[in-house]
C-alpha cells in the first residue's frame, strides 16, 4: 500500500485483533451502489461512514456508520447526539479535512482522535460488512466488531430502514 491513509487503516484493522479483507476497487465505482452492482456484494451488508458537522452551533462534528439500505436519522438522533439545533452532512472538503479521506473511501477505521464515532446498531447484525478502505480505490470486508474495537459507539435508531 502506497497510501498514506491506506496504511493508516491497515495498522487501525490489525489493532482490533480481527480479521479482514481487503477489496481493490475501481475508484469510479466506489460509491456503494455502483461498488455492490458492479463486484456482487448486497448492500444489506454495505456500510457508509457519513461525517455530519453542526451548523448552529458550528464546529461539532461526528462519524456514523449506516448500512446502505437504511438512512441516517440527521435531524433526531444525530442532532440530538451532539446537542445542537442544526446539523447536516459535511461537504466533501470537509470531510477530507477532518478525515484526510475523500467521500467515496471514508471509513470508520484510522479517524481522527476526538472525532466521536456512532454506528447503528443494525450495522453490528450481518457477519460481515464492507466499508470503504479510507481511498476511493480500497473497501474493506470485515467483522462488524471491528468498529466497537476501534472506538465506536452502537447506537439504537441512528438510522432508519429506505422505503
Amino acid at each position: 500500500m502506497s497510501d498514506d491513509i491506506e496504511r493508516r487503516v491497515l495498522a487501525a484493522l490489525e489493532e482490533t485483533g480481527l480479521g479482514y479483507e481487503l477489496i481493490p476497487c475501481d475508484p469510479e465505482l466506489a460509491d456503494t451502489t455502483a461498488f455492490c452492482l458492479h463486484y456482487g456484494y448486497p448492500e444489506s451488508q454495505s456500510a457508509n461512514t457519513i461525517v455530519v458537522a453542526s451548523r448552529k452551533p458550528e464546529g461539532r462534528h461526528a462519524a456514523c456508520v449506516v448500512l446502505a439500505t437504511t438512512r441516517l436519522d440527521v435531524n433526531r438522533q444525530v442532532r440530538s447526539r451532539l446537542g445542537v439545533k442544526k446539523v447536516s452532512f459535511a461537504p466533501p472538503p470537509l470531510t477530507a479535512a477532518l478525515t484526510g479521506m475523500l467521500m467515496g473511501g471514508v471509513t470508520a477505521f484510522a479517524l481522527p482522535a476526538g472525532l466521536p464515532l456512532w454506528i447503528d446498531a443494525r450495522v453490528m447484525e450481518p457477519p460481515w460488512v464492507i466499508l470503504g478502505g479510507g481511498s476511493r480505490s480500497l473497501k474493506v470486508k470485515v467483522d462488524p466488531a471491528a468498529l466497537t474495537a476501534v472506538g465506536g459507539e452502537v447506537v439504537e435508531g441512528l438510522a432508519v430502514p429506505i422505503g
